[in-house]
């Protein structure tokens, strides 16, 4: 059974996004809005347990009870808060200070020549994914033939919904596909969806549980940067190509 599509989360997947985009953004919204709240580094790694950036601030408020306008709407509050860390986000991208992970632009570009189909599978915004790409790869915002991303299913990652609409769109069944994740909740999103997954582990995520996962990268290396296996096994590859994700393919859905 041949290798059809690669399906790529963003957050720490395509970029090293959260501790000094989202989460920067986050706390410049939070300011903006005239709110002393601050999220820490520490506790960021502590909130992005808690997928979307809507449900992220959702529960900071219910567990840590800060200090809210008077009289506010909480819905309304959250919305707002999160629009305007997107537009903060979406400034930093433009200052150039995010970007792609090592060896995300060759595996991409290496995919797009060979003809095998990309997608895109998170839970942040259309807006964010586009404003990514148009900073760091701008073709390739033609090269992904589905952007699944944001509100447009019901319920995110962990929950394999996401996956599902990827998969029904694209008109695949989960043993075409490769999914590339950074986290445990991606990861079970995945697998709960039935596609084989390569984890490139992050700062936030390195202590995670990957049981499961076809191949737990550090990143996916460069010729001159070799990869570090931390679970699997990659044989006499030093970093990931498409030949590396056509063998792991064919293991996987062989199982």
């Amino acid at each position: 059974m041949q290798l059809q599509a690669l399906i790529f989360d963003v957050d720490g997947t395509l970029a090293d996004t959260e501790r000094d985009g989202h989460r920067v953004a986050f706390n410049a919204a939070f300011a903006e809005a005239g709110l002393d709240w601050q999220w820490s580094v520490e506790l960021y790694g502590q909130l992005l347990a808690i997928t979307g950036g809507k449900e992220r601030i959702r529960h900071f408020i219910e567990r840590e009870r800060p200090t809210l306008p008077p009289g506010a709407d909480l819905t309304d509050l959250i919305a707002n808060l999160h629009q305007a860390k997107t537009r903060h986000y979406t400034a930093l991208l433009a200052q150039g200070g995010i970007p792609l992970r090592t060896g995300v632009k060759r595996l991409l570009q290496e995919a797009k020549t060979a003809g095998i189909r990309l997608a895109i599978a998170t839970t942040t915004t259309p807006e964010n994914v586009t404003a990514l790409l148009q900073h760091t790869l701008p073709e390739s915002l033609q090269w992904f033939e589905v952007i699944a991303a944001g509100d447009i299913v019901p319920a995110k990652k962990p929950a394999p919904d996401i996956y599902h609409y990827t998969l029904e769109h694209m008109g695949l069944r989960p043993q075409d596909c490769l999914a590339l994740e950074d986290s445990q909740n991606g990861l079970q999103s995945a697998q709960q969806a039935g596609i084989p997954t390569v984890v490139t582990v992050n700062d936030y995520t390195q202590a995670q549980d990957f049981s499961g996962a076809a191949l737990v990268l550090d990143h996916l290396g460069e010729p001159g940067d070799p990869f570090q296996v931390l679970q699997g096994t990659a044989g006499s590859h030093r970093y990931f190509t498409l030949e590396l994700a056509q063998h792991i393919h064919a293991q996987q859905v062989t199982v």
